[in-house]
């Protein structure tokens, strides 16, 4: 039975394109990842199967101004499970195995749900709840803490995550919400890489960018080291220039430096298909956290300029 130190909460093509992809480039012949579904989704099944087997991943793109187009072999997935048939065996991993939790449930994925506050573990929970009944049986069973790292694109996403799954531990015992608080290391992160289409059953299509920035903390452990990994000491300029530059960009799109110069090539990316309708998903929050949140930072640092066409769409007009 393989030992699998990551345990991974979600299947998606990010994921396939980004961590998976690094941790088994720079593992290569081990399987340190176990991937578990937890939508419930069928359609998903053949998706999970496909990982464990070992799936593609295709690369295409302009990189330092050439053309780049190649195909990389992912192998870094050991097992693949579901939440509401493999309960037991996830609880198992995290009790006994895993080092390091990883995760990406979009961005309405830590949103509470009416289940959470449940007794007991279910499936309809949200991700934070089931986190929180989950790690239980790590702290039962005396293991070390693991770490947390989520990926999805919430600001302090390790901090947030933090909070969430303590206020959904809030009933249970106060030695292990002080573990939770205490001794869980929390990472925060931003992830950056535009991942356009799926390969069937598994796999994806991306571009060459990408990025993995996560903040020092004493306590930090890597998964890995890879090329798109950086350890930086402050993420806010990191998540600035991507908000600011190229997801605003999208968003102003769908309304209607040498980072920006990298920007630049990624929108010029003539193999991608990456389709306005998958950019305007959660469209309302992302002008939020994309168009309104630059122009309160840009006010505040002295830019007074009136920006019609930002304005124009927040306010949902055309130009």
């Amino acid at each position: 039975m393989p030992h699998t130190p990551v345990l991974q909460f979600g299947t998606s093509r990010f994921l396939q394109a980004h961590a998976d992809l690094f941790l088994s480039e720079s593992m290569p012949g081990a399987r340190p990842v176990t991937v578990v579904q937890t939508s419930g989704d069928l359609a998903r099944a053949g998706r999970l199967s496909a990982m464990v087997d070992g799936y593609d991943v295709r690369i295409e793109g302009i990189s330092d101004g050439r053309e780049v187009s190649e195909t990389r072999h992912v192998t870094s997935v050991a097992r693949g499970l579901s939440i509401g048939r493999d309960l037991d065996e996830v609880t198992r991993i995290m009790a006994e195995e895993a080092r390091f939790v990883l995760s990406n449930t979009a961005d309405a994925g830590f949103q509470p749900r009416p289940e959470d506050t449940g007794a007991r573990f279910d499936s309809a929970m949200s991700y934070p709840a089931k986190l929180a009944h989950l790690m239980r049986s790590r702290f039962e069973a005396g293991g070390a803490a693991p770490q947390i790292m989520p990926t999805e694109l919430v600001q302090n996403n390790g901090a947030e995550l933090r909070d969430l799954v303590l206020a959904a531990a809030r009933k249970m015992d106060a030695p292990y919400r002080e573990w939770l608080a205490e001794e869980v290391v929390w990472v925060n992160s931003l992830v950056d890489r535009i991942v356009s289409a799926p390969l069937k059953p598994a796999g994806a299509v991306t571009e060459p960018y990408a990025l993995w920035a996560i903040e020092a903390e004493p306590r930090l452990a890597m998964p890995c080291t890879h090329p798109c990994m950086e350890v930086v000491d402050d993420l806010g300029l990191i998540e600035r220039r991507k908000l600011f530059i190229l997801n605003l960009g999208h968003s102003w799109m769908v309304s209607q430096s040498a980072y920006i110069a990298t920007t630049k090539e990624r929108f010029a990316n003539p193999f991608l298909d990456h389709k306005l309708d998958d950019i305007a998903q959660n469209h309302d929050e992302k002008l939020q956290r994309r168009i309104v949140a630059f122009l309160k930072w840009a006010r505040a640092n002295g830019d007074t300029g009136g920006k019609p066409q930002l304005t124009a769409a927040i306010e949902g007009k055309t130009t």
